[in-house]
């Protein structure tokens, strides 16, 4: 399966999620069969944060990149893979009406469906964009602060998102990312396998080389916290864990 075709599936997956509302990324089922609140709280998500904007909550993540992410008053924010928009939310919450979030999704429907929330929530400093993460619409040096949350596992090439994010950041700019990492090599059958590429698994690299990426791409990379539990709650022991770490330049 090459680039073109894992993406054509990811935004055909996804797109469906937006518009029924199904949890995907990070469900023992994968694509629907999966409580959002529920995932949500057990990856690191207050009720507060549930409900401040519960359609923008889809229970599509691997962590909460919000609550470790050393966000400040006035900062200009970017969400890789923004989904409907639950992540930027709550950074907007963090950086208050002199900062900005930026959310870059490359799946049509979610932005829509980020649009929408951002209107009838009263978000007036949080935008949408539709673009791909391997080629950001934005210009250089132009954030203070990247989050992303199981959403860099799905893009096929992951060191042009990790120069990418290195561009828009400003000098002493950090990224903060919760993320899925292999800890073996998968067999061929499941690296092709669709389900598994959505739910954040098919489309990870080992968890040396993700690192490996990052250093190559100019950035200091410090790991916070690492759940291998994560394989036998969610995945059915497949060799995978949950990696969340901060980056700067």
């Amino acid at each position: 399966m090459d680039a073109d075709e894992k993406k054509k599936i990811i935004k055909l997956k996804y797109g469906e999620i937006a518009i029924s509302g199904g949890s995907c990324c990070c469900s023992s089922g994968c694509c629907g069969d999966a409580d959002a609140q529920g995932i949500s709280k057990s990856i690191g998500y207050s009720g507060d944060d549930i409900q401040s904007v519960p359609e923008a909550n889809l229970g599509l993540g691997c962590g909460n990149p919000t609550a470790f992410a050393e966000l400040k008053e006035g900062e200009v924010v970017l969400d890789l893979g923004s989904g409907a928009g639950f992540d930027c939310f709550l950074a907007a919450q963090k950086v208050g009406s002199s900062g900005k979030v930026i959310g870059v999704d490359m799946t049509a429907e979610m932005v829509e469906k980020a649009r929408a929330n951002a209107l009838k929530y009263g978000y007036p400093n949080v935008e949408f964009r539709h673009g791909d993460i391997e080629a950001l619409p934005l210009e250089d040096e132009s954030v203070d602060a990247v989050i992303s949350n199981c959403v860099i596992n799905l893009a096929p090439d992951k060191e042009m998102v990790f120069r990418e994010a290195f561009r828009v950041l400003k000098p002493g700019g950090r990224m903060y990312i919760s993320d899925m990492v292999l800890l073996a090599e998968l067999p061929e059958a499941l690296k092709n396998d669709e389900d598994l590429l959505a739910a954040c698994v098919a489309g990870a690299v080992l968890r040396d080389d993700y690192l490996r990426f990052l250093n190559e791409s100019g950035f200091s990379v410090e790991i916070l916290a690492e759940d291998k539990g994560i394989s036998e709650r969610q995945y059915g022991g497949l060799p995978v864990e949950s990696l969340k770490l901060k980056a700067w330049k």
